[in-house]
Order: structure tokens, then sequence, then C-alpha cells
């Protein structure tokens, strides 16, 4: 019984960590709209001067992002309609240089020394061990991916919903799973926004 107590709370903890790594992901939402109604959603082309930015020219990234949002919405019970939607979602990504800030614990070097006993007439060997000396803190150059969900009203043409995360990216633009890793925190709090 202890062992099985031992193993579950050791899996507890480490889904807790696995869960603390994530994105955290934000989202602002109009109080006045009745998500209950809205059932189906359509897509937004990217036309205009954003259709040539250099993070959006890469249609697979568009495809990901579009797959990802349209698999989640339809976890819930949406549908992409052609014709008539009751929500029209667009979305913008954020690939930028940042500055992180670390901090590494600095401890002293254990050391050993020797002293004479006059009395005994022997010598004495003192072992001090290492010392917690502080925190070493230093900036490191990183990038930071940021991926916006909107959701607007097709009827009153009002944006209804936002959802948007950032996190630490390691290319140029965001790999498939750092995508599909976004997009699930931002839906994760897309219940909240329901009720």
């Amino acid at each position: 019984m202890l062992k099985n107590l031992k193993l579950w709370s050791g899996f507890l903890g480490f889904v807790f960590l696995l869960a603390s790594c994530g994105s955290t992901a934000h989202i602002e939402k109009d109080d006045n709209a009745d998500f209950s109604k809205y059932k189906t959603f359509a897509w937004i082309d990217k036309e205009g001067t954003g259709k040539h930015d250099r993070n959006r020219n890469n249609d697979l990234v568009e495809k990901k992002i579009r797959e990802a949002v349209n698999k989640e919405l339809e976890k819930t019970g949406w549908r992409e309609a052609k014709g008539n939607p009751d929500i029209l979602l667009s979305y913008d990504m954020l690939v930028e240089k940042s500055v992180s800030q670390r901090s590494d614990p600095v401890y002293s070097n254990p050391f050993t020394r020797t002293f004479y006993n006059p009395y005994s007439r022997r010598f004495i060997n003192v072992y001090y061990p290492s010392r917690f000396m502080g925190y070493d803190e230093y900036d490191v150059p990183v990038r930071e991916g940021t991926i916006t969900i909107s959701m607007i009203d097709a009827r009153t043409d009002r944006t209804v919903w936002q959802g948007w995360t950032t996190d630490e990216i390691n290319n140029r633009n965001m790999s498939s799973k750092e995508i599909q890793n976004s997009v699930k925190a931002i839906f994760r709090k897309f219940d909240v926004a329901k009720n």
C-alpha cells in the first residue's frame, strides 16, 4: 500500500512539473457575447500588406496554425462553414528578439585546513564544505514567438474573443510543435470564455 502511494505521488509530481512547463495563455472576451449561439466558423483570408510580411509568407506555417485551431474548435463541437459562419477567425504571429534574465547559484570551493595542536603535539585536518554565496545573474538573448487568435462576430463585425501566448522558441520561425503547443495553451482557456 505504501509503495503504491509513493508511486502515485511521484507520478502526480511529474504531471504537475510538466504542466508548469507549458506556455501561459491570456484571453480577453466581450462580456456581452453569448457563446452558446456560436457553432460555425470561417477564416479571414490574409490579404493586403500583412500578406507579404516576413512571417506571413510561409504558407506551411499558416496551414499549421489553421489546422491546430480547427482541431481545438472541433473538440468543442464547432464546425468550419464555407458560407454564412457565426464567427470569423484571424491569427497573428510575431517572432522577435528579446533578452531573458537568468540566475545561477554560486558556491564556494570546499577546502581542508591543517592546524597544529601544541598540547597533543598533533596535526589536525579540518574540512570546510562549500557554502552558498548567492546568485550570478546574467542576460541571455532569446527569440520569443507570440501567437494571437481573434474571433469576430460575423453579424456585428465586433471582436468577441482574443487569446494569445508568448513563449521562447529555438529558430527564426516557430516549429509545428511550438505552434501546436501555443494553440493548445490558448484554447485551454476557451472553455472559461464560453461560460
